[in-house]
């Protein structure tokens, strides 16, 4: 018998969340592990706030929404705001019940912007980690570090000279300068009423060409976004406005344990990397490893990581390789050769489904907090299997 296709509305409907989530869907058990990782940061957020005024959001929902938007490639806050109005799952996920109002999404990105800064950030992926179902999967020696380009939010049409912000004005039509002459152009008498104003807009994206045109980051600065900076990857690639983003993973489940985004250029990576070692391991006694490609081979940083107590497992160069018999005799130097690969699946999904590959903030602080609360949202995807196993 053929079903009937009517609408009949309701008056009144009960719905409760727990129930209409699966019992086994993975966002429970990432659910859970974020919200006893926020209860443990319930001090560092009573001292964000004050006792007096308005009431905030609530800095756990705040977190929690920008998590979900990062799980599900949400590409701004005003769509993910839409679709809290009617997706269930992201409620239930953030903390709203059914009959809650969503938040402006201009109060929202203020809100998130005041609170996700890089060390709140930082204190997150560390809480996380620090879960007592987390910890254990964590390797306290291995480690692999490496570095990807994140595209910044800027054209290279922005990409304009450093002198001169002002172009001149060619125009054949325009009024004369002070420079000219009474005699060249005589004095036009008052009219009676006043001109109406030129136009002098320009198109917003008018044809330009850059050949022949050098352009370097030492004589160029973009517009749009002033501390992106002009980099390329490798010879015979074209370059763009980036940053570089670094991560520190530990070699037992592939998880990031620290995260950093610097200005691009050609001694960021090596620089970041021992920071990262650094702030993960601080005044470490123990004898650590660390794993990346042949970038990292220059006897600067070799020298620098045998000082720290850190035996480089860097990948050798065919020529003036800085790494020697004392470390590639050893059988976890090609162990550490063969897990280091593994950070690139962490940048490979923070650029398609995190939505790094080109970030939407601008300045390095926006970009870089961003950037480790993805490594952590990273962490978080791969939880349910990682645990079940």
């Amino acid at each position: 018998m053929r079903g009937t296709d009517e609408a009949s509305g309701s008056l009144f409907s009960y719905v409760d969340l727990e129930a209409r989530i699966p019992a086994r869907h993975p966002r429970r058990k990432i659910r859970q592990v974020v919200n006893e990782a926020l209860t443990n940061l319930d001090g560092e957020f009573e001292a964000l706030y004050t006792d007096f005024g308005r009431p905030s959001i609530a800095p756990e929902r705040l977190i929690r929404a920008s998590l979900i938007q990062i799980l599900f490639s949400v590409r701004s806050e005003r769509q993910l705001m839409e679709q809290m109005q009617y997706n269930l799952l992201f409620r239930w996920f953030v903390g709203l019940g059914i009959d809650d109002a969503v938040w402006v999404p201009t109060v929202f990105t203020k809100n998130r912007d005041r609170l996700v800064t890089t060390e709140m950030s930082r204190k997150v992926m560390a809480a996380i980690l620090a879960h007592r179902a987390v910890a254990p999967l964590l390797s306290d020696d291995h480690f692999s570090v490496d570095g990807t380009l994140v595209k910044a939010w800027a054209s290279m049409k922005s990409f304009q000279p450093r002198a001169g912000d002002t172009p001149p004005d060619d125009d054949p039509g325009s009024p004369p300068g002070p420079e000219a002459t009474t005699e060249d152009h005589p004095a036009p008498t008052e009219p009676e009423t006043d001109p109406m104003p030129r136009d002098r807009s320009q198109n917003r994206n008018a044809e330009v060409d850059f050949r022949g045109e050098k352009r370097s980051n030492a004589t160029h600065v973009s517009r749009t976004d002033p501390e992106a900076r002009l980099y390329k990857k490798s010879p015979g690639t074209g370059a763009m406005l980036c940053f570089m983003g670094h991560a520190l993973m530990e070699n037992r489940s592939g998880l990031i344990v620290q995260g950093d985004l610097t200005q691009a250029d050609g001694h960021a990576e090596r620089r970041a990397a021992l920071d990262v070692i650094h702030r993960h391991s601080p005044r470490s006694t123990r004898q650590l490893t660390l794993g990346a490609d042949k970038g990292f081979d220059a006897a600067g940083f070799v020298a620098d990581l045998r000082q720290a107590c850190v035996t480089p497992h860097v990948a050798e160069r065919s020529r003036y390789s800085a790494i020697d018999g004392r470390t590639t005799r050893h059988e976890g130097y090609a162990l550490s050769i063969r897990n280091r690969k593994r950070i690139e699946e962490a940048f490979g999904w923070a650029k398609t489904v995190g939505g790094m590959a080109q970030t939407v903030y601008r300045g390095v602080e926006r970009v870089r907090s961003r950037f480790i609360l993805t490594m952590a949202a990273n962490n978080l995807a791969r939880l349910p299997r990682l645990l079940a196993a």
